[in-house]
């Protein structure tokens, strides 16, 4: 039987998102630094087929969040392709996938999250943000850090294909390593939640900075994957190239018509014979999640651990 999903009010969780991203990112800001990480945010001993020098630096910047990154979890037969967590734009992935991951993991998924897209000195101390943050980068390096990061996860495993869920800028990018850089062989599904497939307006890129003290500075400074997502861009251009997917992944796109970041909300859909375009409020009409709180809407989450096993599927509970 199908663990199921907790459910918890998202009310507190708007709550706690509200300027700094509150209570999350205050808990991620105190993970910062190799001296304040616990012992438990350490990776697993590496596979021997791995070199443990090649396995991402888990808890020397940002401590992974729960249940993710331990190298010695092997898929089971229930949920053979391990899951890689891929956080947004200004964001990393312990307070991106505070609440994705643990659930994944309750689930008996292997789930996997990177860090990518960091530029050197924009930390909690070197910038006066409350948390070292990723997803600056050009998407096209980003999907680099990605592709390889998938490798180690697949050696790690033994698992031939993973599936990934991402956030935002971390939903549209490996769309990208799946179009340019050989990823549709390696990837069943890619799963987004608010991603900005077709590009937003700067503005809605600039919506973010409050979130984010001190952010806003960047975003025309060292923020080159703000400038790629923005409507027009050459990457955008680059994108719309090719179809929006491509054959052997199926894609699911999970929207709120609340969206303040990627505007309009609908560009964020996808074009294709195996897309799943689901929009929030058609499952939980109440629900007032926007663009940051839709990775902590039980209504979303629910709708993500059905896209990640549609065999066991069970009816979206509003909350």
């Amino acid at each position: 039987m199908r663990t199921p999903l907790l459910r918890f009010s998202a009310t507190p969780l708007r709550c706690r998102l509200g300027g700094a991203l509150g209570a999350a990112v205050l808990a991620g800001a105190l993970l910062v630094g190799a001296a304040a990480v616990p012992a438990s945010a350490a990776p697993a001993a590496a596979p021997a087929a791995v070199a443990a020098t090649e396995l991402p630096p888990d808890g020397d910047t940002v401590a992974s969040p729960p249940g993710a990154n331990d190298w010695s979890c092997r898929p089971s037969a229930a949920h053979p392709d391990p899951v890689v967590l891929v956080h947004g734009t200004f964001a990393n992935r312990y307070e991106n996938w505070l609440a994705l991951s643990p659930l994944l993991k309750g689930l008996g998924y292997c789930v996997f999250a990177l860090d990518y897209g960091t530029v050197p000195g924009v930390t909690s101390t070197g910038s006066g943000l409350l948390l070292p943050i990723g997803g600056l980068g050009a998407v096209p390096a980003s999907a680099a850090q990605l592709a390889h990061f998938v490798d180690l996860v697949r050696t790690a495993t033994g698992a031939a294909k993973v599936d990934i869920v991402g956030h935002s800028q971390g939903g549209m990018l490996p769309n990208y390593y799946l179009k340019f850089l050989g990823g549709a062989s390696k990837v069943d599904k890619l799963i987004g939640l608010a991603p900005s497939n077709h590009g937003t307006t700067l503005d809605g890129i600039t919506n973010l900075a409050p979130y984010f003290p001190g952010v806003a500075d960047l975003i025309y400074t060292v923020c080159q994957a703000c400038r790629d997502q923005a409507v027009g861009s050459d990457f955008n251009a680059t994108m719309a190239s090719r179809p929006d997917t491509v054959p052997g992944v199926h894609y699911t796109v999970i929207s709120t018509v609340y969206d303040e970041v990627v505007t309009p909300w609908r560009t964020q859909f996808l074009n294709g014979p195996d897309v799943d375009n689901e929009v929030l409020q058609d499952h939980c009409p109440v629900t007032l999640a926007e663009h940051v709180a839709i990775a902590f809407s039980p209504t979303a989450l629910h709708l993500v651990t059905n896209a990640l096993d549609p065999a066991h599927a069970t009816p979206v509970f509003c909350g």
